[in-house]
């Protein structure tokens, strides 16, 4: 394999394209486990008949961790939404309408969603009151078993030539509850600053899976205080003031 051409770099781990390959090489000293975990879960999700890219091996690359998998040749959504910004009603249409359709998908091997989540609030620096709410809020969350993909955004969807949509990352895939998902997904615009999106992305995906808004905002806090245990200072900040807005309305 050729690590030649750089497609994507991320703090931890740097992607490479070697023909219909794409690589993604982890820094030295990434957790084994977590990179073992990240193609379980794809190749798991493969069975579902989403479309993602197929695993093809996880192997070591100059004492390097590295997942193969297939190229997928295309443009991610958040590029397409950048690059023509009067059809961002348009792609984000079709981009909820690509998470439903994950929704509506099962796969039973992955990790539980609120287990998952149960055991991040504990690792968080917010305080023993406000985890014991967000805990017993979580608790009492009703626990379904849908496909989620932890880390939903425009820049994990690939759209190519044929208009086929693939989603990539599947590293925090579990099976739990589609609001929990959404949330998450709302968090993430916030994150980018871009609040109106993040807005106008609640209300579609509301409207399409008749889903009331104040369900998917009671999972906010939930969600912001499980994300707030990765991540730089400054997103930290952010999502532990979410999970401190225990009663967000």
């Amino acid at each position: 394999m050729k690590l030649q051409k750089v497609v994507a770099t991320r703090s931890n781990k740097t992607i490479y394209r070697d023909g219909d390959k794409c690589i993604k090489v982890f820094n030295e000293g990434y957790n084994k486990a977590d990179i073992l975990n990240e193609a379980l879960n794809q190749a798991r999700v493969e069975e579902t008949g989403l479309l993602i890219p197929k695993v093809l091996e996880v192997t070591m690359i100059e004492n390097k961790w590295a997942i193969v998998s297939e190229y997928i040749e295309g443009k991610t959504l958040q590029a397409m939404m950048d690059e023509n910004p009067k059809k961002l009603d348009e792609y984000l249409d079709r981009f909820v309408s690509i998470q439903l359709d994950m929704h509506s998908r099962t796969c039973k091997k992955l990790s539980l969603l609120k287990d998952k989540m149960q055991l991040k609030i504990s690792a968080s620096k917010l305080d023993a009151t406000t985890r014991y709410e967000l805990h017993t809020r979580l608790e009492g969350m009703h626990a379904h078993m849908k496909l989620c993909h932890g880390d939903f955004n425009p820049s994990n969807i690939i759209i190519t030539k044929n208009d086929d949509a693939y989603i990539i990352d599947w590293a925090h895939a579990t099976q739990g509850n589609a609001s929990a998902d959404a949330a998450r997904t709302y968090l993430l615009f916030c994150l980018a600053d871009k609040e109106d999106i993040a807005g106008k992305y609640l209300d579609l995906f509301c409207k399409k899976s008749d889903t009331a808004r104040q369900y998917v905002q009671k999972w906010m806090p939930i969600v912001a205080a499980s994300q707030s245990v990765k991540g730089n200072e400054k997103e930290r900040e952010f999502l532990l003031r979410w999970a401190n807005v225990v009663d967000y309305e």
